[in-house]
């Protein structure tokens, strides 16, 4: 089964969500004041490159707050917008699986029940942070609510996930998969495009990679530089070159032309905070971005999954 709709050739996570619970859904993304195994020293003292200070959580809540003022003043900003829908909590800075059950517990327990209009949680983290009884207690949250855990995979490439210092090889994600959807666990996985040194086609076989997991959706990526990570350190050091917008675009439609029509997309770029943005700028519309994506589909008379 597919999600596209009138204007997105595409199963959009919008259309799954109005779909299966009936109205429009948000996310609140939390910080549950997580840290790193590549950021503490247990792999590394330095993390992924790309990695921002705040674990890649720049939109999150301000962790010295409680969770319940976090949700308020989230929620809050977004009535602005929108009056009506439904919620999912999202904790999203650094690896949020990495601490003892315990903590898990008393940070995912209480977040589902922030309230009533709460139909789900999701949870970034990483594949080598998945230990037994952590499975164990997310199966037992995945009956509490609708679960999804986020996985970074970024590339299936092992040069490329050397440069930019995963600290996990490609059997650790695919073990991580399987320990989730033996569990019943809804996966969405996370790829970067642009990655220095990968080429489109390096990029399209991760894509096909993608097709040969059980897995529920994906989060599509663009490389971004932010300053204060070692990649900024890098590009200001040695510039190397960046996708376009016209280039990003057409690696997006081949690789939607490429995944299972039954693969939600959850996300088609990424974007900085405007302040920390090095480059691409381009990055920042995020909307021109997308209107593009849709704009050649049509012009190609094409949709995801043509080519499976």
């Amino acid at each position: 089964m597919n999600y596209f709709t009138s204007e997105k050739r595409y199963s959009t996570v919008n259309e799954f969500y109005r779909q299966t619970f009936g109205s429009k859904v948000y996310k609140i993304t939390l910080n549950g004041d997580f840290t790193c195994p590549n950021r503490d020293g247990k792999i590394s003292y330095s993390g992924c490159i790309y990695c921002s200070e705040s674990g890649s959580g720049d939109f999150a809540g301000k962790k010295e707050d409680t969770l319940e003022n976090q949700f308020q003043a989230i929620k809050s900003m977004m009535e602005n917008k929108w009056q009506e829908g439904k919620f999912i909590v999202y904790f999203q800075a650094n690896t949020n699986t990495y601490a003892p059950v315990v903590k898990l517990r008393s940070l995912f327990d209480k977040a589902i029940t922030l309230h009533p209009d709460i139909i789900g949680l999701s949870i970034a983290t990483r594949p080598d942070c998945l230990e037994e009884d952590v499975l164990d207690y997310l199966e037992e949250l995945n009956s509490k609510t609708y679960l999804t855990i986020e996985l970074g995979l970024q590339s299936i490439h092992e040069e490329t996930m050397d440069f930019i210092n995963r600290g996990h090889d490609l059997k650790t994600f695919e073990m991580a998969v399987k320990e989730l959807r033996n569990r019943n666990i809804n996966v969405v996985v996370h790829i970067i495009n642009g990655l220095p040194g990968e080429t489109k086609e390096m990029m399209l076989q991760t894509t096909r990679y993608l097709n040969t997991l059980p897995i529920q959706g994906v989060k599509i990526h663009m490389l971004f530089i932010q300053r204060n990570t070692q990649l900024a350190y890098l590009y200001q050091k040695n510039p190397f070159p960046l996708l376009s917008r016209e280039a990003y675009v057409d690696i997006v439609v081949s690789q939607l032309e490429l995944l299972n029509d039954s693969i939600i997309i959850h996300r088609l770029t990424g974007d900085a905070p405007r302040e920390e943005l090095i480059e691409p700028k381009w990055s920042l519309k995020k909307l021109v971005v997308a209107n593009e994506i849709d704009k050649l589909m049509r012009q190609k008379n094409s949709f995801q999954g043509i080519l499976t």
